[in-house]
């Protein structure tokens, strides 16, 4: 039987969100098999995109140094995604690595946000074939949300 966290994906969207997501893990690392972190470039699909792809491809490269200072021990691939939609850039990323599950920390936001950008949570946990890890936040000072332009795993972008 194949266990859960075999080979799973992490979804980040940020430095921030890398930190808070490498702390949820600190307790499992010990379950972790291939980790591969996943940051989406959303892409605008014709229209101007709202940050530059080697503006976006560097705060990749942020969130996922980030990561590896929290949980040195764990070797992660790293996966940039270019989708006009995240969670079809997560699944996809999924389906290339043959994951057995997603593992990822919700960001924080309010009904009336969520409404209004589609409550990417929920959608990855309805749209996944795989199960679909919710970490608990586990808080911290350097934890915050930032600017989420792209990656964002709880569709809560600034607006």
């Amino acid at each position: 039987m194949t266990r859960l966290l075999e080979r799973v994906v992490v979804p980040v969207a940020s430095e921030a969100d890398a930190i808070e997501t490498a702390r949820a893990l600190t307790p499992h690392e010990a379950e972790l098999g291939d980790v591969t972190l996943t940051y989406v470039v959303e892409k605008a699909g014709g229209a101007p995109d709202k940050a530059g792809v080697e503006q976006r491809e560097e705060a990749a490269r942020e969130a996922f140094d980030a990561f590896a200072e929290v949980l040195p021990a764990v070797t992660a691939d790293h996966r940039i995604a270019y989708d006009t939609d995240i969670v079809d850039g997560i699944l996809g990323v999924v389906d290339e690595t043959d994951a057995t599950a997603i593992a990822f920390t919700p960001r924080e936001g309010g009904r009336f946000v969520r409404l209004l950008t589609g409550d990417i949570s929920l959608r990855l946990v309805t749209g996944a074939d795989v199960p679909v890890v919710s970490l608990p936040r586990r808080g911290g000072d350097d934890a915050g949300d930032e600017d989420g332009e792209s990656g964002a795993v709880d569709g809560d972008e600034d607006e």
